[in-house]
């Protein structure tokens, strides 16, 4: 939180955007509603690094499967958007696999779940308060890192912080997190702007596949054929859904394009 903080405002300081980032601050109700989405992204943050280290990736990395879902669930319940045929059974699918993964886990994923729900939580309110990539990640930072250097504060006061336990490599590396954390999600901001819908939500499945791969090959997280059948059941409701995308960003470029009609099939 801290070195994204940094990073961002030298981000800021180069491109010269302290004054819209003033305007925006200015703006009523803007640092309300991007302070309580930060609620939302240090949640995510924070279980995905409690996650990480207590050796469940594979559960971390559901949560990301299933984040587009939880998206379109979101839009239905909190914006009243209306979903097609295909959608809804996407949605069924992995209601299914939730359960099916209840049962290989032992217990509810409350772990993929949480994240699923705070990262889509997190969009929504970004999206609703539409502010630029850069000027509301730095001012949800900017909410986030008095709290995280207090936290440090009491490490170096108890001599548990990284200075003194990890050594120069240590704390490099730490602050390097603050770039790995950052730039990803401007990259998100930006392309959201640049990139088709349905390429942006088939890209979005790359750093959940990657995280399981690691979870799975690298850490060697164990599977079970329960826990197999679930996330199959996953990917299914994936396909659905990434097809169901497909097939809507085609009607509307012709629709958009009458010379150049788009012959779709009824859902």
């Amino acid at each position: 939180m801290v070195w994204s903080l940094v990073l961002l405002a030298v981000i800021i300081t180069v491109s010269r955007s302290w004054g819209r980032l003033r305007a925006d601050v200015t703006s009523r109700g803007v640092v309300l509603w991007l302070g309580i989405g930060s609620i939302f992204l240090a949640i995510n943050w924070g279980l995905y690094v409690w996650a990480v280290e207590s050796g469940l990736v594979i559960q971390a990395s559901l949560g990301y499967f299933i984040n587009p879902l939880v998206t379109v669930l979101l839009g239905v319940i909190v914006l009243k958007e209306r979903l097609r045929r295909t959608q809804w059974a996407a949605l069924g699918i992995a209601v299914v696999a939730v359960c099916v993964l209840t049962i290989g886990f032992g217990q509810l994923p409350w772990i993929g779940l949480i994240l699923a729900a705070s990262f889509a939580i997190y969009g929504l309110i970004k999206k609703q308060v539409g502010v630029g990539s850069v000027e509301s990640l730095t001012i949800e930072t900017g909410v986030l890192a008095p709290v995280a250097l207090m936290v440090m504060t009491g490490f170096m006061v108890t001599g548990q912080s990284a200075v003194e336990s990890d050594g120069v490599w240590g704390v490099l590396l730490l602050v390097l997190l603050g770039p790995i954390t950052a730039v990803p999600l401007l990259l998100f901001g930006g392309a959201t702007n640049r990139v088709p819908l349905s390429t942006l939500g088939l890209m979005q499945y790359i750093t959940p596949l990657a995280q399981f791969i690691i979870g799975y090959f690298v850490f060697g997280e164990s599977m079970s054929s329960t826990r197999w059948a679930g996330f199959l059941l996953v990917w299914t409701a994936l396909v659905v859904f990434s097809i169901d995308m497909y097939r809507s960003a085609r009607r509307s470029a012709g629709s958009a394009n009458p010379a150049n009609p788009v012959v779709t099939e009824p859902d």
